[in-house]
Parts: C-alpha cells; structure tokens; sequence
C-alpha cells in the first residue's frame, strides 16, 4: 500500500467546538480514543432528535474502531487461530499453508484453491473474526473485508504470500451516561404514580430496543447517575475544599463562576447574558447570577442520598464531570453531545472538572445539530417531536439511519415525510440490488474465475474507496460517502442487467446449437463465457466494496437482506394505506387498461400509485412494485 494511502487512512479531521475550527485528530494515547457522550434524560420515549445524536456519534465510534486499513502478512496467526477456536485445528492449518504457499512454488490445486471462492468466502470471516474486539458480531461486519480480499485476488494469488489487507482499529473506550434522576424524572413518576427508579429503568429498556432497531453499536460503559452518587459527592468535596463551591441555606450547592477565570471558554458567551433581565431567573442569594447548582437539597417526596450537606441529590452537570473522570480519567480524547449542551451543560461541565482537577483537559468538543420540526427544534419539553417508535413503525430503521446520515452531523435535519421517502427508496434500491448480486454470487460459489475483474469496474472500486475515505477523514463528511456510493451500487445494477441480457443469449445459442458442437464447446471456455465470469468478478469487487462501506457507516443490515427487502416492501404498503391485495388488483386493473390501449387511464394509474409512494416497473413476465424514490429538493 503507498505510503500516501495509509496517511490518508489514519487522518481524521474533526471540528472541535472550543477552538471553533476543524483540526488534525491525534489521540492522547496511541492507538486507543477514549470518549465520552452525554446520554438520555430517561422519562419518556427518545425521539428522532436523540437518534440524531447518537447515530452521529456512532458513525464516530465506528469510524475510530475501523480508522486504519494496514497491508502486512501479519493477519494470518490471529486469523488460523480464530478459525482454530470456530472450526477446529486441522483446516485452520491447511488455510495458513494454502494461502502462504499458494503461487509461491505452490501446486496448480494450491493456486487453484486460492482462487477459489468459496476459501475467499471462508476467509472474510476469519479475518473479521481475528480483526475485532470481543463482543463485536461477526456476521454484522463480515463484508467489511470482502472488497479488499477481492481487490488482492485482481493482482494474483502470489501477492497473497507477502500482502493482505487488514482492517486494524483503535482501542475506543466509549461512555455514555443515563440521567436516571432528574426535576421531569420525578415528575412524570409522580403523575403515573410509580417510583423514579422505576420509571427511568423502563424508559432506559425502551431507548436500548430504539438503538438496536437504529444498529448504534453499544457503548463501552453506559453509567447511570444513581450508581455514582459517591463519585459525585467526591467531586463537590473536592471543589468545596478548593474555595469553588458554597452552600445557600435551604437550596443547595453551587459552583462560583467567579473563581474559575475560563469561565464560558467553551462556548464563547458573555456572562452578561446571565445578567439581570435575561432568560436566567435571579435568586439573590447566589454570588453571581451563573451560579450553578451542584447538589440540590431534598424536598418533601423526592428521592434523596445522604451527603455532607444533608439529604439531597446531584444537580445536572456534576454527574457528568464525576463519570467521565471516573471512567477516563481528567483527560481524555473526545466529549460529545447535541449543539443544545454547549451552554450551559457543557460550559459547566468543563469549568467545574478543571477547577477540581487543574489537569483535566478535552481534547476534542464536537456537538451535533438538531432535528428541526416545523422550524423548531424537536424537543420532549416543547411537545415538538416524533418518537423513534413513531417513525420506524412507518420507516424501516435503516431508512431512518440513512436519513439522518444524509446531512453532516453539525448541520441541522429537517424533518420530513419527503427526506424518509428517499431514504426508504433509496436503502431499498441498494438492498436489492445487494440481494440480486447475492443470487448471482452464489450460483458461482465454488467455480474458479479464472478472468480478472473488469478495469473499468475495479476503478470504480478503487475511486470509492479513496472518494469514502476522503470524506470521513473530512469531519465525517456522510453525506458525500454517501453519495458517492451510488456509483459502485448503480455499476452493479449494470452488470446485473448486462449479465442476464447475456445469460439469455446464450441459452438461445445453446438451444439452437447441435450436440455435437455444444460437446466440442465443452471442453473450452467461449467468449461469451468469459465475458459472463467478468460480470461475475465485478459483483463479486462491487458487492464487496458496497457492503465494506455500509457496514462501517452501520447501514449493512443485521438481519438477512431478502428479510430486509420485504420489510421495506410492508412499511411502504402501510404507508401507501393498502394491502398487498389491494395493489395486485390495481396493477391488473392497470394491465386491463393497457391490453384495451388505454393509455391515458394506465398513466393515471401509475402516476397515482407514484404519488403514494409505489414505483411501478414493466418487465416481460409482468409487472412488478417497489418502493419509489421520490425527486428530494436541495433543502430536504
């Protein structure tokens, strides 16, 4: 691999807030990124503006644990005993020697099994077994290899002997919290007449089931502030002894602003926005109007902790500054959150750490942009908001995912009935097409290809993956990876169609040929044979590449793709508001109207199936639906 290359793989640009501009990331330690994202209030159901953030901050995540493609021969021992531990220790053996000897003085059967596809199926799995932590499934992450085992067999079984490429990744320690107690926590426990324990444990069920069905891979650690209130009185004790904090009588704990100078360092602010007159309520009693609270006094029925300062519990920003701290020390790499915690959340958070502990220090701010909802942004407080629940009962999950992912993390999302029906039409158009080539790819299972993949398709291949790497070095660019990925996705439609219109010609050739030539044809490949396993080769790359890159953004499904396909399918039905009998009577109704010549009435009916979402397509066998993709205007 150029040297070039594997710069490029290991850069990563990311907009730190504080420094108001995009630098190069270089973890605290080597090879390992310690981050933390502030969690979910947890006292309802999460809706599309949480998704936003912690699908942002998952593509992150993702991104740092597969940062670094690396070309060394290095792979096999952690490979052959992976497979040793899944299959046994004989045939982990025979791949290590197969694949080191094979075109370095190997036989032409140790060649021709390296060539072969059902081995290079095996091995995507071996290596993504050797390749990933713990705890990460293999069947999630399989095509993350595929492309790249692919691309080495285009330059020859021998350059398997000194290269492979492996996907290495950092070492990520990732938190993110629970706000298990809080004002609307209690409130909304009192109303429904249950304990706040209770009601956050259910609503922190419900989240978790949200970021299975959204794919976020789950964090590291994921603290709830009530398992760490000795964290916290630690951390206010700390700040007490150091002259930052001070008790208001009958109220609670506060932070003095005054006593840290880099106050509002964070956010830029003025701390005349907290004067007199503003948004902030004035309680007299406070050294200044900023003040923070830092433990808040128990009132009659709220849930308290014994403290030094009496019954109580923890205000909002000291939970996070005590976990963090206990989980990734006074420094670490990156603190992440919606742009909504800048101020106070995070301000706070920073000054009260640094006045504690003088060392403490983040390296990287990022914070993501809101769902907007009518021009507002969605809020559980404002009653503006859809909950996931909602919108994956009408949108499938990965429509969702991609939907968001469709506008850069910073910017803000408009949320739109028009914005999900592309995402769904479009996660339906690559399914399919992965589906199909799927069925293609099978059906050559153990043959040998003995042709290269085409040049034009492998620089399709190759363009991708520079174009993908490019863009998530650039502040985790999605949208134009995104964009870009269509050009891989459309060429494998290309050789579908190519291919079937050639499969098609030969069975009429063979149809019409006698048997003894079709005998003398046997015994050597013709060109049109030839031409049918170069089809076969650039699915093979093109698939690989396609399922490598959705697999790192978490938009290659989890579950199988024929699944995937229908339920894409039943959501558009519900959406359309028919059954898939209703519309097999108006396609025959359609197909009536067409054998009458009725041209304009078969118009009608397609453009008003257009209209709700279902895309009609006339094929010789007949006419089949799928969802439709809609024209997306720029602001969408």
């Amino acid at each position: 691999m150029a040297g070039s290359e594997e710069q490029q793989q290991r850069e990563l640009m990311l907009f730190d807030t504080r420094t108001k501009k995009a630098e190069m990331f270089r973890p605290l330690v080597e090879g390992k990124v310690s981050m933390y994202v502030c969690g979910v209030t947890p006292y309802d159901f999460s809706h599309v503006g949480h998704a936003r953030a912690y699908v942002a901050f998952d593509v992150l995540y993702r991104r740092c644990f597969f940062l670094h493609i690396l070309g060394d021969d290095s792979w096999r021992h952690g490979a052959a005993e992976a497979w040793r531990q899944m299959c046994g220790d004989g045939y982990a053996q025979e791949v290590d020697a197969v694949w080191r000897r094979g075109g370095v003085g190997g036989s032409e059967t140790e060649q021709g099994r390296c060539n072969s596809t059902s081995l290079k199926m095996d091995m995507w799995q071996v290596v993504v077994a050797a390749s990933y932590p713990a705890g990460v499934l293999v069947e999630e992450h399989a095509g993350l290899v595929g492309a790249h085992t692919w691309q080495a067999s285009w330059l020859g079984p021998q350059v398997l002997d000194v290269r492979y490429l492996k996907y290495l990744g950092y070492e990520v320690e990732y938190v993110r919290n629970f706000t298990d107690i809080d004002d609307k926590i209690i409130r909304r426990a009192n109303e429904a007449g249950e304990t706040a324990t209770s009601l956050s444990s259910r609503f922190i069920d419900e989240f978790l089931r949200d970021m299975v069905e959204l794919q976020c891979l789950p964090p590291t650690r994921e603290p709830r502030v009530t398992e760490h209130i000795k964290q916290i009185i630690d951390l206010i004790t700390k700040l007490e002894e150091k002259g930052k904090a001070y008790t208001i009588e009958g109220d609670g704990v506060y932070f003095s602003v005054d006593n840290f100078p880099e106050y509002l360092s964070l956010s830029g602010r003025s701390l005349d926005h907290n004067l007199p007159g503003s948004r902030v309520a004035v309680d007299t009693r406070k050294r200044t109007p900023a003040d923070f609270a830092l433990w808040k006094f128990a009132k009659e029925g709220e849930p308290f902790w014994e403290s030094p300062w009496g019954r109580g519990r923890p205000g909002w920003h000291i939970e996070c500054s005590a976990m963090s701290g206990h989980y990734l020390g006074h420094a670490f790499d990156i603190h992440g959150g919606g742009k909504d915690l800048i101020f106070p959340h995070h301000e706070n958070e920073l000054a009260q750490s640094r006045a504690a502990n003088p060392e403490s220090e983040v390296k990287c701010w990022m914070h993501n942009g809101f769902v907007n909802n009518n021009g507002q942004k969605m809020a559980k407080a404002d009653k503006n908001f859809f909950t996931i629940r909602d919108v994956i009962a009408l949108y499938h999950p990965m429509a969702l995912r991609l939907f968001l992912m469709r506008t850069h993390y910073r910017s803000d999302v408009n949320h739109s009935d028009v914005g999900l029906e592309f995402a769904s039409g479009r996660v339906y158009y690559i399914y399919q097409t992965l589906q199909d080539s799927q069925e293609v790819i099978s059906l050559y299972h153990d043959d040998e290809l003995d042709v290269p993949v085409p040049a034009g398709d492998r620089k399709v291949v190759d363009d991708n993956h520079e174009s993908f790497l490019r863009h998530m070095s650039n502040d985790l660019h999605t949208t134009g990876a995104l964009d870009e990925l269509m050009k891989p996705v459309r060429a494998m439609n290309n050789n579908l169609s190519d291919l079937k219109k050639l499969q098609q010609k030969l069975e009429q050739q063979q149809k019409k040929e006698p048997e003894k030539k079709k005998q003398q044809q046997q015994k050597k490949k013709q060109p049109e044979e030839k031409q049918e396993e170069h089809y076969v080769q650039a699915l093979v790359a093109l698939h690989g590449e396609v399922t490598n890159k959705l697999s790192i953004l978490g938009l290659m499904p989890s579950s199988p793709l024929a699944e995937v396909v229908k339920q894409l399918k039943e959501r558009a039905l519900k959406r359309a508001g028919m059954s898939e009998e209703e519309l097999q009577q108006v396609i025959e109704q359609r197909s009536a109207a067409r054998k009458r010549k009725e041209f304009a009435e078969s118009d009608r009916i397609r453009a008003e199936l257009s209209a709700r979402g279902i895309a009609l397509m006339d094929e010789p066998a007949g006419t089949l639906w799928k969802p439709s993709e809609p024209e997306l205007a720029e602001e969408a």
